[in-house]
């Protein structure tokens, strides 16, 4: 058992600079000598190629790390090129919708709460090149059998405009708010994460307000970027404003959960432990300003009046003292 409630998670494969052909273990060790870093998050069939759930469990507890939760991975396997629950083979849905049970069976079997589900492979490159109706509710098919398999685990939903398709079939908050309505399985939120939120055009505090208000917030991937791309980059190198302004909207809405870090430190070369402490670093100082900026007076009274001055004053003396 994991004696105390982790803060922050880690992307695995982020661990992966100058190791050859590592294992999900060896990542995790890396991992673990993290300050800060109590829990990761593990993809699903991917990082189980050499470790069944329970040894996977055992090699967890003894990094001391939690498990954050499972997330699933059909891109990898070129069979879900057109789609895994918009494909148009029954046979290959129903491959996908399998391959997702024994998931869940996994993070049952290693105590997980949260199954997220990134559909990137799910959508369109062209036009014409699908019945909008068909994908539509033939991905409402396969969630519902996901959602049923065990309904005492979570299933969250993470949304992005596109990549690798050029059209996510569920490609923003809305959308993806929409499906679950029509869902309508008590074991479903959304996972929020901070770049694809920023890609898709819209502010993250206000996402977070909608998702709390209108399902329930399952997940929250930080990172950040230019909002052209999944950028994939340190927290707040861009954008702390609008990551001090999610957390004081996270802490309105009672969100306790573990943040995960989905940073791509590989992709410059960066020394993915350093990149990684300096995650933990910046994100308690601006979980910190978020709290300062809670019991604000001067914050208060310029968000009321919708006083735009007034609140840049209020957030940089609290953020650039």
């Amino acid at each position: 058992m994991i004696p105390n409630k982790p803060k922050y998670a880690a992307r695995l494969n982020a661990f992966k600079l100058g190791l050859k052909n590592p294992t999900a273990a060896d990542l995790l060790a890396r991992i673990a000598e993290v300050p800060g870093i109590g829990a990761a998050d593990l993809n699903y069939p991917d990082h189980f190629a050499h470790h069944s759930p329970a040894e996977m469990a055992k090699v967890m507890e003894g990094h001391g790390l939690a498990l954050n939760g499972l997330a699933m991975r059909y891109y990898t396997d070129p069979g879900f090129r057109l789609g895994a629950f918009t494909n148009p083979s029954p046979q290959v849905r129903q491959a996908a919708v399998d391959i997702t049970k024994r998931g869940l069976d996994a993070l049952a079997e290693m105590g997980g709460q949260v199954m997220t589900l990134w559909m990137g492979q799910d959508g369109v490159d062209y036009a014409f090149q699908g019945d909008y109706t068909t994908m539509w509710e033939t991905t409402l098919e396969c969630l519902a059998q996901v959602c049923d398999h065990n309904p005492a685990l979570d299933i969250s939903l993470e949304y992005k405009p596109n990549e690798p398709r050029a059209f996510s079939l569920m490609p923003d908050l809305a959308t993806n708010l929409l499906a679950l309505r029509e869902l309508g399985r008590a074991n479903t939120g959304i996972t929020l994460d901070f770049c694809h939120v920023l890609f898709a055009g819209e502010i993250p505090a206000q996402s977070a307000q909608l998702a709390a208000r209108y399902a329930r917030i399952l997940g929250v991937h930080l990172n950040d970027g230019y909002g052209k791309r999944d950028d994939g980059l340190m927290v707040g190198a861009v954008h702390p404003m609008q990551t001090v302004e999610l957390f004081m909207e996270l802490d309105a809405q009672g969100f306790d959960g573990v943040i995960y870090f989905d940073t791509f430190p590989d992709h410059a070369g960066l020394n993915p432990q350093a990149e990684a402490a300096a995650n933990v670093e910046m994100t308690d100082r601006l979980r910190a300003c978020a709290k300062r900026l809670a019991a604000n007076p001067a914050l208060k009274a310029a968000r009321e009046t919708q006083d735009a001055a007034g609140a840049l004053r209020a957030v940089a003396a609290e953020l650039y003292r």
